[in-house]
C-alpha cells in the first residue's frame, strides 16, 4: 500500500501536481479505487524484441510491423540459416516456424499475436517461450482469406509444452 501511495504521488506529480497537491491526491485517491486502478493499469515500457528471420520472408516482415503498431521496439537480423538460432533457444522441432524471437528472457517462435507476448511478459510465467507452429493463416503477418482459429503453445527447458491461448481471429 505505501508502494502504491508512493507511485500515485509521483504520478501526480509528474502532471502537475507540486508535492503537496500530490500527497493529498495520493491520500484522497487511497480511499478511492478508480483511480489507483488507471494507475496500474498504466502502460509498462516493452522490452526489446530480437526477431531472427530470413530476409526474403514477406510473413516475418509482416509479424515484425504488427509488433511495431503494438508498441514494442523490434531488431531484426537477417539470417541464412535459423537452425541455430532456434537449437540454442530451445524451440522443440514441432513447434517450429519461420522466425524466432527472444524478448524480456523468452523466446517467441513463429506468428504469435503481440497481445499474448505481453500477456506472457506480464505474468511471467516459468515457461522458456510460447509458440505459434508452423503459419497458420490468420496470425499476424499471415493474414489473408479464411483466417481460422489456432493456438499459442507454451513450452519449457525440458521439452514440455502445453497450450497458452487459443486465438480466433476470424
Amino acid at each position: 500500500m505505501r508502494w502504491t501511495m508512493t507511485l500515485l504521488a509521483v504520478t501526480l506529480m509528474a502532471s502537475g501536481c507540486d508535492k503537496e497537491e500530490a500527497a493529498q491526491g495520493a491520500a484522497t485517491t487511497m480511499n478511492d479505487p478508480a483511480p489507483v486502478i488507471a494507475v496500474a493499469a498504466a502502460p509498462i515500457d516493452l522490452p526489446t524484441v530480437m526477431v531472427y528471420k530470413s530476409e526474403s520472408c514477406g510473413c516475418c516482415s509482416g509479424w515484425v510491423e504488427h509488433l511495431e503498431a503494438a508498441g514494442f521496439t523490434v531488431e531484426a537480423r537477417n539470417m541464412d540459416y535459423l537452425t541455430t538460432v532456434k537449437t540454442d533457444a530451445g524451440v522443440p522441432v514441432h513447434l517450429s516456424s519461420c522466425h524466432t524471437a527472444l524478448v524480456g528472457g523468452y523466446v517467441v517462435e513463429g506468428h504469435v499475436p503481440a497481445d499474448v507476448i505481453k500477456r506472457m511478459l506480464a505474468e511471467r510465467p516459468t515457461i522458456a517461450g510460447i509458440a505459434v507452429p508452423g503459419m497458420p493463416m490468420g496470425s499476424p503477418g499471415m493474414e489473408g482469406p479464411n483466417p481460422q482459429p489456432y493456438q499459442v503453445m507454451s513450452f519449457d527447458h525440458q521439452g514440455e509444452d502445453g497450450v497458452y491461448a487459443e486465438v480466433d481471429p476470424r
